[in-house]
């Protein structure tokens, strides 16, 4: 039966797809952007109940930028439960741009790629959040730099912070976890790290008994006097209460 339900909420999704690569395609383009964002995010949470996924915002979201949100990093599906909580542009590793299915809806929302082994492209990227935090834009980065187990965080590279610090803009934590809707307990049906693939992962996920995504906000700070590596370790211990939260 779990595969039935699998196969069934797969159709669905690689649909959901196929229609939002076209809406980004023909449609995003001519709206400005507050019906762009609110086009993403109505798209965003679709793909999450089409995936047997609910939503669960808890804190208070920014209500507009600069912001940088400073989140944990689980799984592939981290990018549509940021959206669907929040409209944001995301700071990614340039391979998500290739990825089956959510490398359209990343770049659609405006995602903004990192080629992490060149130093050249770091500084570009960086000049860019800059830029996009001094327009008043929220931006979202993972400062793990990978996906984690959900069980401990990752260290927190630094580097991404010095944006917020160059731009004057806050920062603001925020804890992301998948619960087993049933029981309560973590989720770790999305996961995927180490070896696992993106088509095993997506597998998993669809198959898996009813999951909420939960999104909890921390509150919106200044780096207030501290430099990128201490303002880090700070936001990186904010995470980590909101999770156990």
């Amino acid at each position: 039966m779990r595969r039935l339900i699998g196969c069934w909420r797969l159709l669905r999704l690689v649909g959901h797809i196929l229609a939002g690569v076209l809406i980004a395609a023909f449609r995003l383009p001519r709206l400005q952007p507050p019906a762009r964002y609110a086009h993403i995010q109505a798209w965003a949470l679709a793909f999450l109940g089409h995936a047997g996924i609910a939503l669960e915002v808890r804190g208070r979201p920014p209500a507009a930028g600069p912001v940088l949100l400073v989140c944990n990093h689980l799984s592939w599906l981290d990018i549509p439960v940021m959206l669907a909580a929040r409209h944001c542009r995301f700071v990614s590793k340039s391979d998500v741009r290739h990825w089956p299915v959510v490398g359209a809806l990343a770049t659609a929302a405006g995602t903004l790629y990192i080629e992490r082994s060149s130093h050249r492209d770091a500084l570009r990227v960086m000049h860019q959040m800059v830029e996009a935090l001094k327009a008043g834009e929220l931006l979202a980065v993972f400062p793990e730099g990978t996906t984690g187990d959900g069980r401990t965080l990752l260290p927190f590279h630094a580097n991404l912070l010095q944006a917020a610090v160059s731009a004057g803009s806050p920062a603001q934590a925020v804890g992301l976890r998948f619960i087993d809707r049933a029981s309560g307990r973590t989720s770790h049906a999305p996961s995927y790290i180490g070896d696992e693939t993106l088509v095993g992962s997506i597998w998993r996920t669809v198959c898996a008994p009813a999951i909420v995504a939960v999104v909890h906000y921390g509150r919106i700070e200044l780096c207030e006097g501290r430099d990128r590596r201490a303002w880090s370790r700070d936001l990186r211990d904010a995470v980590e209460v909101l999770l156990q939260s």
